[in-house]
């Protein structure tokens, strides 16, 4: 396999460092916790090898938010990049075909790349709202696809699938014998709207994706799961997994199991401060004078664009972004995007620190603009 390192994780804040941002307005995520605010006494937890399929109770309390799924549906693993990567490894060679959307997240372009999938892309765009046109996957279909994968709640725009494009793409994934990936990570940030059900309740052809990390600010316990009503295909999802890994961190299912069980109150408080940041932003785009967004309706990111009539050495820009204002946007090229658009997080910063990372924004942007 062609590993390739990708922008957004060579430029990511943990790598050039957290304490030189002052305003992280480039995380996708919520606030990071402490392990001691969730009051969680971790004492008589046996360091041993764990469930392959992950801890029975972690895999019925996924499976609970369904009447559909059942525990069997689910694969626990070392987050959602895991299972992403384990995911396009075991469904696709040199001889497949993949469709898949753009912008995306990173890991669903590069790891198919590097096992030399055959591709199509299907560009999302600014003056289409980042709506999905099925049309275009309809066309793209080849006798040798064998997977279509797509983000929903979408990262890096925050835009939501409606409920009847959704059903349109489960049909063509049965009937052309291939699977439908949703790459679900957002869900639990649908903070305008009820918690949206699985796609995969839907078809044994359609696999989803979620984890912990973006809406209950655990990334580090690495926790994501693959759900799918295939058996067979659970299996060697199950095989790949333990040729990686073999089982999941102890310690890391029984954290990841009490914030489940505690999902309802966790999120409350963290939607709470999603809506205030959120109203934050949305104000800000309706003063800003040189950039325009298609307004997010999930999510804690929006991608915003340089406005028609101006123009800016993006190079410069961000340097002194970063350098000057200690302020970090994702420029568009994390996501291979011209550079002139940008992901802006607004979850995990508090709502002073988004003030002023934004006021950093416009400051930057009238000292570059031409």
């Amino acid at each position: 396999m062609n590993y390739t390192r990708m922008p957004i994780e060579i430029e990511s804040p943990e790598e050039i460092g957290y304490s030189t941002i002052q305003y992280n307005l480039a995380e996708s995520s919520v606030r990071d916790i402490h392990l001691k605010d969730l009051n969680l006494n971790l004492n008589d937890v046996l360091l041993c090898y764990g469930h392959h399929r992950g801890h029975p109770d972690l895999l019925a309390c996924i499976a609970s938010e369904s009447s559909i799924l059942k525990p069997d549906d689910v694969l626990v693993c070392s987050g959602a990049a895991t299972a992403l990567f384990i995911i396009a490894t075991t469904l696709l060679n040199s001889t497949d075909h993949l469709i898949v959307v753009r912008p995306n997240y990173g890991t669903n372009l590069e790891t198919p790349r590097a096992i030399n999938c055959a591709m199509s892309i299907i560009d999302l765009t600014f003056d289409e709202k980042f709506a999905l046109d099925v049309d275009q996957i309809r066309q793209s279909i080849q006798p040798n696809t064998r997977l279509i994968s797509i983000t929903n709640p979408h990262n890096p725009t925050g835009t939501v699938i409606p409920e009847a494009i959704l059903n349109e793409l489960v049909e063509l994934a049965e009937e052309h014998n291939c699977y439908l990936l949703v790459d679900e990570t957002y869900r639990y940030l649908n903070f305008q709207t009820p918690l949206l059900p699985y796609l995969a309740e839907k078809s044994k052809r359609v696999i989803s994706v979620s984890s912990l990390s973006k809406a209950f600010g655990v990334p580090g316990i690495r926790i994501g799961w693959i759900i799918c009503r295939d058996a067979e295909l659970m299996t060697r999802f199950l095989a790949a997994k333990e040729q990686i890994m073999i089982t999941n961190s102890v310690v890391d299912e029984q954290i990841a199991l009490h914030i489940l069980q505690n999902q309802e109150s966790l999120l409350q408080e963290t939607h709470q401060q999603i809506r205030t940041n959120f109203a934050i932003i949305s104000q800000f785009f309706t003063q800003n004078t040189y950039l325009e967004w298609v307004e997010p309706t999930a999510g804690v990111v929006c991608f915003p664009r340089l406005k028609a009539g101006y123009s800016i050495n993006t190079t410069a820009f961000y340097e002194s972004l970063y350098s000057n204002y200690q302020t970090l946007v994702g420029p568009g090229h994390w996501f291979e995007q011209d550079k002139t658009y940008m992901r802006i997080g607004f979850g995990y910063p508090t709502a002073d620190e988004l003030v002023a990372g934004l006021q950093n924004l416009e400051r930057c942007l009238m000292e570059h603009i031409k």
